[in-house]
């Protein structure tokens, strides 16, 4: 017998009055338009209008990413520290955001924490925007009484997080973005200008330059086989990716090359160590034991090498041994954190040291992208000086033979 769908809330919008014979309105989440003026009821509003909210025609909105769920807890943080009950938080923030699909989001939480769930499990019902540390930690914040406490914790971190992220992503993105435009320039020039030149040297009759030939030929073979190239370049990038998506043997691959790589390596290893810096101690601040924040913690370093490594301090830890020595173990982390780490343990201090841990880490990768990129510039310009100006002299060196021919 097939098994029965599970039926889900939809969003309704509403308009009526409440106790004061004001007029309200804004949106409530229910399984039909019955239950939905039921819930309003019983929240003290007296429902003239109730309708299913429509979709839009083109999807829902913008995409929620990792900066808008930081700035979330942030706002959450303040508000709670404000005063502002926990449902009148969800409110303000959905109807202040310009983003329909975080406002569908946090209206759809505020939702369920009226229906009755605690915090965190309504955010656990939003897997693809709340991990398993977020949840934890709100969780162990309700449980203590000090959510407001732990969401500012949690924001603090989500903005540490992103801004790390943000500059290794700049490290990759800005050299890899002028490479694809000065690739598309001398395409450009390849297929459109250099054929012009080509038919005017023709009326010459004269012998051309090597590098002239060089070019003419290059031109020729790219008017005829673009599409080939196109597509076998797009066919690849394609192709690797949903591979290395699929394929734990190949992430690694990638993971360990990009640890290993010149100049990008020092800017990935160091980003590891301060994400596994910073949630370690974000979750040790909350009071979770460290065996169960390894797993987060593991998640948490973006580099599969030292998520394996995480897991294994995790299994060492639980069977006595010190987080120092399991570290050091790991031959992963450089003496400096490990250092820290043992003066930690030892004070009772360890969230504290592990906090300049991962200050010190974020520094030193802010640092080396400045660094990568005031390098990296002169190299650029040298490149895309070459490519441009030997197209642009190859084409220009048979004009200067011309009066040997006139």
């Amino acid at each position: 017998m097939a098994k029965k769908k599970k039926a889900e809330k939809v969003e309704f919008t509403y308009q009526g009055t409440n106790r004061a014979g004001a007029k309200v309105k804004g949106e409530i989440y229910a399984l039909s338009d019955a239950l939905a003026k039921g819930e309003l009821r019983k929240q003290g509003i007296n429902p003239t209008r109730v309708r299913k909210k429509p979709q839009p025609l083109f999807g829902g909105g913008a995409k929620i990413l990792p900066s808008d769920i930081a700035i979330f807890a942030r706002q959450m943080a303040t508000m709670m520290q404000a005063g502002v009950p926990l449902v009148q938080s969800f409110e303000i923030i959905g109807e202040g955001n310009d983003n329909k699909s975080v406002q569908k989001m946090i209206f759809g939480i505020k939702a369920e924490v009226e229906g009755g769930l605690p915090l965190a499990e309504a955010l656990a019902k939003q897997p693809l925007y709340f991990d398993q540390l977020f949840v934890n930690l709100v969780a162990a914040g309700e449980k203590s009484g000090a959510l407001e406490t732990m969401l500012e914790k949690l924001a603090t971190y989500k903005e540490k997080t992103e801004a790390l992220k943000a500059k290794v992503k700049k490290a990759l993105f800005y050299p890899i973005a002028v490479m694809i435009v000065a690739f598309i320039v001398t395409v450009i020039l390849l297929v459109f200008v250099v054929p012009k030149f080509e038919d005017l040297f023709n009326s010459f009759g004269a012998d051309l330059p090597a590098l002239t030939k060089f070019v003419i030929n290059l031109s020729e073979f790219m008017q005829s086989w673009w599409w080939v190239i196109a597509g076998s370049i797009g066919g690849a990038v394609y192709t690797f990716l949903r591979i290395k998506k699929t394929s734990p043997k190949l992430q690694e691959a990638v993971d360990r090359i990009a640890l290993k790589a010149p100049v990008i390596g020092d800017i990935t290893t160091k980003s590891a160590i301060a994400r596994f810096s910073r949630t370690l101690e974000t979750m040790s601040t909350a009071g979770v034991p460290l065996v169960e924040a390894m797993e987060s913690v593991a998640g948490a370093t973006g580099n599969i090498v030292y998520y394996k490594a995480s897991m294994k301090i995790r299994d060492e830890v639980s069977q006595g041994t010190q987080l120092q020595t399991a570290m050091r173990n790991t031959g992963l982390f450089p003496n400096m954190a490990i250092q820290m780490v043992s003066i930690g343990e030892e004070s009772g201090a360890l969230d504290s040291m592990l906090a300049k841990v991962a200050d010190f880490y974020e520094t030193e990768v802010d640092n080396a992208v400045d660094a990568l990129t005031s390098l990296l510039e002169p190299i650029i310009m040298a490149v895309l000086g070459v490519l441009i100006g030997g197209l642009i002299i190859a084409m220009y060196l048979p004009i200067f033979k011309l009066g040997s021919v006139v």
